[in-house]
């Protein structure tokens, strides 16, 4: 992995309305983007490269503080309707012109999902590269969910037919995407405009590494998870 570029992109947008201040808020004894921050800096193939591209001089604070170079976003890209996308964009192209060379993989963490371990990101790269993919995803299996969805007045079975219920071990593995690690090659953002494209493979997690804050309720178990798995994640 010596021979590849690899950066970490970390978008974090101030102005949270569900959870004001969410992403510098403190969780589990530090400030929520640090975390995402200290497992990328201590991802071997990431070699340091760890960028923060924000529209908040307060997170821009906190990410330089725990070692994160920080980009400065455009307002334009800062808006409730501005997508995770056309944030990763310009940080690639600012991080591109900086290191004066083309980047060959970028992974792309949300501060909003950080159960996570450095080794989980290093894998992940790693398959991507590889298994010659073009981008990744991290996943919860679902094994032994039945899911049910609305279809008119009433629900019909999504992932079993219940007139025909199967043992839950012999049910097929679906996957939940987790939020929590995306890799994938530029030329897949640029052209496509998107996260994924092109040959996707799936970095498999379990469920307490698949928390996301999205609630307030959501807090404190990420609080719980991040203290019991990661709290060695330390630079």
């Amino acid at each position: 992995m010596s021979d590849v570029c690899a950066v970490c992109i970390i978008p974090a947008r101030g102005g949270s309305k569900g959870i004001p201040g969410k992403n510098i808020m403190p969780i589990a004894g530090k400030p929520l983007l640090a975390w995402s921050v200290e497992q990328a800096l201590n991802t071997p193939s990431l070699a340091g490269r760890v960028y923060v591209t924000s529209d908040s001089d307060e997170i821009l604070a906190v990410a330089t503080q725990f070692g994160a170079n920080g980009i400065k976003r455009p307002p334009e890209l800062s808006g409730d309707t501005a997508s995770s996308e056309s944030a990763l964009l310009h940080a690639l192209d600012t991080i591109e012109k900086s290191l004066k060379r083309e980047v060959d993989y970028v992974v792309f963490l949300q501060p909003t999902s950080p159960v996570r371990r450095h080794d989980d990101i290093e894998l992940a790269l790693r398959k991507v590269v590889t298994e010659g993919a073009d981008s990744l995803l991290s996943v919860q299996p679902l094994k032994d969910y039945f899911i049910w969805g609305p279809e008119g007045d009433h629900v019909v079975s999504k992932s079993f037919d219940y007139r025909a219920r199967k043992r839950r071990q012999e049910l097929d593995t679906t996957y939940l995407e987790n939020g929590s690690i995306y890799v994938f090659r530029p030329k897949i953002l640029r052209t496509l405009n998107n996260r994924l494209g092109g040959k996707i493979v799936a970095h498999e997690m379990p469920k307490p590494f698949s928390q996301q804050i999205d609630d307030p309720e959501d807090i404190d178990l990420c609080d719980y998870f991040l203290s019991r798995y990661c709290g060695n994640e330390r630079k």
